[in-house]
């Protein structure tokens, strides 16, 4: 660089152009100068893309899981009496909260507890009426007789307990998993409805009914779709409802889908 700069003022000396030379000279050295200056900032300004990536992933080792839920179900009306069944399409909706519990250093085993709402529709042939004279339930099947709605629905708090194994890790939300366990319900409202061409009878005071509701549940699946099973370990009604003397100890399960959310 020297030789050329010394080259540079020989030849215009010689050549009476020192000044016009002398200015692209200084232009040069500022060109040169500002290159050096400038490239450790750069350096410095540069943010390290590999630290950026590094952080951006960062893995939640106490993760937990699925402790929403939302499920759809089909509702069943087993252990009928004679001459009872179900008609039509009997469907229910529940949502709630669970909080996961992981119990083993690897989170992919845990317990659940929570407490969510159920409702619960049931189509059938069961008529629930009231006696005028002394108020109390009276209980008879519909079998071959014509009408236009029958059913009750029930609407309950739930709290539900859950043992839960699944293939989770901190890095995904899709995997498989099987959660089995209880629910302990209250039934805090029910109501009874039937209707024909003649007459129309509403009840939600029947005190044949059981409010506390326990029932055992299963549900399996990967990812967002589940398998979903409930299954009512104590009947609906208590030992004073019957038909002719046959008591209506009903039970009711449901089957559907269930999806969690984080």
């Amino acid at each position: 660089m020297q030789a050329f700069l010394v080259f540079c003022y020989v030849y215009a000396v010689s050549n009476r152009n020192r000044f016009i030379l002398v200015f692209y000279m200084k232009r040069l050295l500022l060109f040169i100068s500002c290159c050096f200056f400038i490239n450790p900032l750069v350096c410095q300004i540069v943010p390290d893309l590999d630290t950026e990536a590094e952080e951006a992933i960062v893995v939640d080792s106490l993760y937990r899981e699925d402790q929403f839920y939302v499920g759809f179900t089909y509702n069943l009306i087993l252990n009928r009496p004679t001459d009872v069944s179900q008609s039509g399409f009997s469907g229910g909706f529940q949502l709630g909260f669970i909080r996961d519990m992981p119990i083993n250093k690897r989170r992919n085993v845990a317990f659940g507890v929570g407490l969510g709402y159920s409702l619960n529709v049931f189509n059938h042939n069961l008529l629930i009426d009231e006696s005028e004279a002394t108020g109390k339930s009276i209980f008879s099947s519909l079998k071959g007789i014509d009408f236009n709605a029958n059913r009750f629905a029930t609407h309950l708090f739930e709290a539900p307990i859950e043992f839960r194994w699944r293939t989770s890790v901190p890095e995904s939300h899709k995997f498989y998993r099987i959660y089995t366990g209880l629910r302990i319900g209250y039934m805090y409202y029910f109501r009874s409805r039937f209707e024909d061409e003649t007459r129309e009878v509403k009840l939600t005071n029947i005190e044949e009914l059981n409010p506390w509701r326990i029932g055992a549940t299963f549900t399996f699946g990967w990812n967002t779709f589940n398998f979903h099973f409930y299954y009512s370990l104590n009947p609906l009604f208590d030992d004073s409802a019957q038909i002719d003397g046959e008591k209506v100890n009903i039970n009711t399960a449901r089957v559907g889908l269930m999806f969690y959310i984080l």
